[in-house]
């Protein structure tokens, strides 16, 4: 059956995330000073990175809320207790560093372009709604999705079956219309697959070691991908 939608997810995949939150950091640091329990900037955004993705862990997890994961991650980045409000005024302070170092990647403007008319689009993303449609607004691609779904809302983050399939549900095609396009290989193309539709893994830094997966190194490779070119690693039927 041929695909009739790409499903997006967002961070690392259409958005530069890993160097907007970097250049985030170290504009925040640059501002206010280093915490006294890191040598170097290096050192506190490692940490920071760090951080994030084991609070973005217990978020996934249903252990913590949206603005507890954001909270926790500021009172360990700081190594000190902070009452609420001053862990909030904080994170907002890093969230307007970090919008100021927003961008797509190069290719992905091209490439939504020149699938459109050809498939439907939708976004799946493991964050909250208010923050990519925001997102997705100030980089003036928002009006390429008709749907736009964040586990904060869902309730359920992937790569659990029951995000896709709502996905799926938003667009009323069945899993099989729909690939999926992520940058990571469990999460993303592997929950997707699981789920019944197509994954894409979306692996920019070319780590490769995953041969059951279907593996692009760059957007501009899904085109042809998706028509039903086998030379990136698709199998004969993937139409």
């Amino acid at each position: 059956m041929p695909i009739r939608a790409v499903l997006w997810d967002v961070d690392d995949t259409l958005f530069d995330h890993t160097t907007a939150s970097t250049a985030g950091m170290s504009g925040q640091l640059a501002a206010e000073g280093l915490p006294g329990e890191y040598a170097t900037v290096e050192e506190a955004v490692e940490a920071w990175h760090r951080l994030t993705r084991l609070h973005w862990a217990r978020f996934s997890a249903g252990e913590t809320d949206w603005q507890g994961q954001r909270r926790g991650r500021a009172r360990d980045f700081l190594g000190r207790p902070l009452e609420d409000a001053e862990a909030d005024a904080w994170f907002e302070r890093h969230v307007a560093h970090y919008e100021a170092a927003w961008s797509l990647f190069a290719d992905t403007v091209p490439v939504l372009d020149a699938l459109a008319g050809t498939y439907r689009h939708a976004v799946l993303s493991n964050s909250a709604l208010q923050q990519q449609h925001r997102k997705l607004t100030v980089l003036g691609v928002r009006d390429r999705f008709e749907s736009l779904l964040c586990a904060a809302e869902l309730g359920v983050s992937k790569p659990d079956a029951r995000a896709f399939l709502a996905a799926c549900e938003a667009l009323a095609l069945t899993p099989a219309d729909v690939a999926y396009v992520g940058d990571e290989p469990d999460i993303d193309a592997g929950g997707a697959v699981a789920a019944g539709l197509t994954g894409i893994w979306l692996d920019r830094g070319d780590r490769g070691g995953r041969p059951e997966l279907v593996r692009i190194t760059a957007l501009e490779q899904l085109p042809g991908l998706l028509a039903g070119d086998t030379r990136f690693g698709a199998p004969d039927t993937f139409r």
